[in-house]
């Protein structure tokens, strides 16, 4: 890229930053340092606050760069990727949302807890959660050192790996300093930068075809080299039967995941009660549902305009297709419009980054403090030391990230998001159901279906392809691949749903009747609710 595309996306990029910083500051000079201040924003948003901050957590670099990526490399099976974020939130709006607001504080594993003995399911749970986010936060890594990568022209290493320090060092002063509200607002002012900058590249490439999606989407089989496979299923997914049931297993994660992502159930905790909750979440399906049918034409925008080849030419995995396509339909690399809207569409990708991975790691380490510390040290773990506690373990979260996000630079954004959202169907959603609609559920039962959803799944995506044993894996010259998909959602769902039942069954100390009619009570109506 040229040094005006360089000078000015930096100067973007800077002002976000300077702009959150301020945001973090003011926040940090007005709370009073309590558990509830610094998890859940003192409870003090309203629902379309909440519905927005909801979105922007969701909208993440997998949704604006990867996805958009997949579509212009695999055309209809790329797609399927926004059709699976986008379903998912019906799961969260009828069956997790308002009964999660009345059964927990903080955390996942206090809507657990409400019913078991609280040690061991704390510790399961925090467990799950801190793997989930940092599974997660490893694809924003990715993110920002492919953008990086491609304002520099692809040449330095070396600036995609300070890219990535940078965005960790940042997330952990947003979520040390500010906690929860600064990391709200932030959320809240990235979701009206992404939706807007989505919305002005959709007009642009309906502009492009004069508002013919049918002419669209030939040019896009045209430009892709594989004519009308591109606008049919298969070209990904539907090589063989290995790669139809990956598609199915893609299918089950994406659309089971969201119910339990740390960092989505933890925005129900920062409104003031169930149906705000409940509203919250009427709000982020409009802006996400809006936001997913606009990728739909971005990804098949970059293919028709750019080409598929020149989008994998940039980045293999298909990360760089949505600035490329601002660059053209600004007018090209040479032209100041295409200067400009590149510049642009850089910097709200790199707000969307640093504002998801803010509260990503706001909740990891929340898990770290509220559930793991609490309750190993349950005696002393006084609330102020609680967030202390929070605090450093959002320094040790963020470097693991990094290190990783280092590893996996070379893979899709949404791709890395998937494998998150199987193992957070696997471990977190089964426990959460389980707790919430089953009678006779079991401390036992929790915990193993915490670690019978948890430990399949990172072994399956360790044997998989995604690490060893093909040209794409994170470790191409080693073969220790013994489990064909890809993601492991398929097998380590039931597993974790299974392994929750026969860990009930099997248990010689019988649910506790009273606590769990006083759940569902509370579950239902919110008489107790924090």
């Amino acid at each position: 890229m040229t040094g005006d595309h360089q000078t000015l996306a930096l100067v973007l990029f800077g002002a976000f930053v300077a702009v959150t910083l301020g945001i973090t500051t003011y926040v940090s000079r007005n709370r009073h340092g309590s558990a509830e201040e610094f998890y859940a924003g003192g409870r003090l948003f309203s629902p379309m606050e909440n519905g927005f901050a909801i979105a922007g957590d969701y909208m993440s670099a997998a949704s604006f760069l990867g996805i958009s990526g997949l579509i212009a490399l695999y055309g209809y099976d790329g797609l399927l990727y926004s059709v699976g974020f986008l379903v998912a939130w019906l799961v969260v709006l009828f069956l997790v949302a308002e009964l999660v607001r009345n059964c927990g504080r903080f955390t996942l594993a206090d809507v657990v807890a409400a019913r078991m003995r609280e040690r061991p399911v704390r510790i399961a749970a925090g467990t799950s959660s801190v793997t989930v986010s940092v599974l997660y936060l490893v694809a924003q890594m990715v993110g920002a050192g492919s953008l990086v990568a491609l304002l520099l022209g692809g040449t330095s290493d070396a600036a995609q790996t300070w890219t990535v320090i940078g965005v960790g060092a940042l997330m952990v002063i947003y979520v040390s300093m500010g906690g929860m509200r600064a990391t709200t607002w932030i959320q809240i002012v990235k979701a009206v930068l992404l939706m807007a900058g989505a919305i002005a590249l959709t007009v642009l490439v309906l502009m492009r075809f004069h508002g013919d999606f049918d002419q669209l989407l030939r040019t896009a089989a045209d430009r892709s080299g594989h004519g009308g496979q591109f606008l049919a299923p298969g070209l990904k997914y539907g090589g063989d039967w290995t790669s139809r049931f990956d598609f199915i297993s893609l299918g089950l994660a994406l659309v089971l995941g969201t119910a339990g992502l740390p960092h989505i159930l933890s925005r129900f905790y920062t409104v003031p009660t169930a149906r705000a909750a409940r509203r919250s979440v009427v709000w982020s399906i409009g802006l996400i549902g809006s936001f997913y049918l606009m990728t739909i034409v971005l990804g098949f925008g970059a293919a028709a305009v750019v080409g598929t080849d020149a989008v994998r030419g940039s980045n293999a995995a298909g990360n760089t297709a949505v600035p490329l396509l601002a660059l053209d339909l600004g007018g090209g690399a040479d032209s100041t419009g295409g200067t400009v809207l590149f510049a642009v569409v850089a910097a709200v990708a790199f707000a969307t980054i640093l504002a998801v991975v803010a509260g990503i790691t706001l909740a990891s380490s929340a898990s770290v403090a509220h559930d793991l510390y609490a309750s190993l040290r349950r005696k002393n773990a006084k609330p102020h030391s609680e967030v202390a506690v929070a605090r450093v373990a959002s320094v040790g979260i963020g470097a693991v990230a990094i290190g990783l996000g280092l590893v996996a630079r070379d893979l899709n954004v949404a791709f890395l998001v998937g494998l998150a959202f199987a193992v957070a169907a696997s471990a977190n959603l089964p426990v959460l159901l389980y707790s919430l609609f089953w009678r006779q559920f079991t401390t036992r039962g929790a915990v193993w279906s915490v670690y019978g959803g948890l430990l399949p799944a990172l072994v399956l995506v360790v044997l998989s392809p995604v690490v060893s044993g093909s040209a794409n894996s994170l470790f191409p010259g080693v073969d220790f691949q013994y489990f064909p998909l890809e993601n492991p959602g398929l097998v380590s769902i039931p597993l974790g749903f299974l392994a929750g039942w026969f860990g009930t069954v099997t248990s010689s100390d019988p649910a506790d009747e009273a606590k769990h009619a006083e759940t569902e009570v509370r579950s239902l109506t919110g008489a107790g609710a924090a």
